[in-house]
């Protein structure tokens, strides 16, 4: 991280390895491992920006209470940060409580390909679960768990650490597929439904109205008192974005045979431009660009922060050391956040996914995004570094034109910590 002239990185710690056991000890081994992590960042001149929940939590929740589909694990969320907060608070100043929440809950609940595998979408062999309500009965307690801990944190916290608490989703940059009135609404619709699920209770208290409207009595509702509490408890927005789609109306009227999903109640045909697994990525930074203007625009232009922005390429690729196409994504990219903030957007921050290839969700071990490869047959994890970790790292040190001189310290004096 040094040798690549990061300022900041992005990790996050996972509740099983802290509390394996529901409000037991913590384990101690755990813990020291993360305050050795947190303070070998530190000692080097390098912000930790610390994740709670990136995809999995304990397998005794699951268990016990069936995890994010109980009302009960907001309690048991919030006493967790309460450790991390008491234990690495003093070094780690920014700390986003769940990664991802719309796709933790669309891939979980809804699609059943990512934990905990829970779906009931024919074909998709899930043993349990019902993509009708669990998505959205997930979102609404992730939603009121971050509210808890960012509450607690304020509390008990906020004053002596100094520290900022925010919430992440997966945004995609949507576009009409034709001029038509139709797919105008049509985007709309999927904002609504993608983006604004999460966005809405965070920055106005509730869910979007056409969500509301179409999943009906499926849709959770706020107390009064929850919908102030998950308002504006988020200090910042995480944004992980990679892919553009085009959206097109779906003439197929809702189900009324009570197989709905998340899908259906979008009912939009979607068109990606590429996908997670696949090393054929178009270069799309009108998509990001799009998104920072969405959520400008849209919910009142929030601090934000692009937590994850990268490109896979095949490890079996000829491409994989000298992987030029991710340095062209890079540039472009990184180009359409300077373009945005120009035009307004108050983003303040920027990670690339990721500094090192690793277990990928979508993908595992067949794609990779990082600037260092690492060789996984080697009992040392070897790593070593792409053609992309010497464009980024003198990017990072202002030795990269693409840019211009100008455009460089802009992004760094907009962009700080820049990583």
């Amino acid at each position: 991280m040094v040798d690549t002239n990061l300022d900041a990185f992005r990790f996050s710690i996972s509740w099983s390895r802290l509390i394996p056991n529901r409000r037991g000890p913590v384990n101690q081994k755990g813990l020291q491992f993360y305050k050795n992590l947190i303070q070998e960042l530190v000692s080097h001149g390098i912000e930790p920006y610390v994740t709670l929940h990136h995809f999995d939590h304990p397998q005794y929740l699951e268990d016990e209470y069936e995890g994010w589909l109980n009302h009960m694990i907001v309690e048991d969320f919030t006493a967790y940060a309460d450790v991390c907060f008491r234990e690495f608070g003093n070094h780690v100043k920014f700390w986003t409580t769940i990664n991802e929440g719309n796709i933790f809950s669309i891939g979980g609940y809804n699609d059943g390909d990512s934990p905990p595998g829970r779906c009931s979408i024919p074909g998709q062999n899930c043993l349990l679960g019902n993509s009708s309500t669990e998505p959205y009965i997930v979102g609404h307690n992730l939603l009121l768990a971050h509210a808890s801990v960012s509450r607690l944190y304020k509390q008990n916290y906020k004053d002596k650490q100094g520290g900022s608490i925010g919430f992440s989703i997966l945004t995609i940059g949507f576009s009409p597929s034709t001029s038509s009135k139709d797919d105008a609404i049509a985007t709309q619709r999927a904002n609504d439904f993608f983006n604004g699920w999460m966005l809405g209770p965070l920055i106005y208290g509730d869910y979007p109205d056409t969500m509301k409207r179409i999943v009906g009595s499926r849709m959770p509702i706020f107390s009064e008192e929850e919908s102030e509490q998950v308002k504006g408890s988020s200090d910042y927005i995480g944004i992980n974005h990679y892919l553009a789609a085009s959206i097109t109306n779906s003439k197929l009227k809702p189900s009324i045979s009570g197989n709905t999903d998340f899908y259906s109640d979008m009912n939009v045909i979607l068109s990606f431009f590429a996908n997670f697994s696949s090393s054929e990525y178009d270069v799309a930074p009108w998509a990001i660009e799009a998104v920072l203007e969405y959520v400008k625009q849209s919910y009142g232009n929030p601090p934000v922060y692009i937590l994850e922005n990268g490109r896979p390429i095949n490890r079996d690729s000829q491409l994989k050391e000298k992987d030029t196409p991710r340095i062209e994504f890079l540039q472009a990219y990184i180009g359409g956040v300077l373009k945005s903030i120009r035009n307004g957007s108050d983003t303040r921050g920027y990670f690339v996914w990721s500094l090192m290839d690793l277990y990928e969700i979508k993908g595992g071990y067949d794609v990779g995004y990082g600037l260092y490869s690492v060789n996984f047959s080697d009992p040392h994890r070897k790593r070593s570094p792409k053609l992309s970790a010497h464009w980024y790292s003198d990017f990072l040190k202002g030795k990269t034109a693409f840019l211009g001189s100008q455009g460089i310290t802009e992004l760094q004096s907009n962009l700080s910590p820049y990583s």
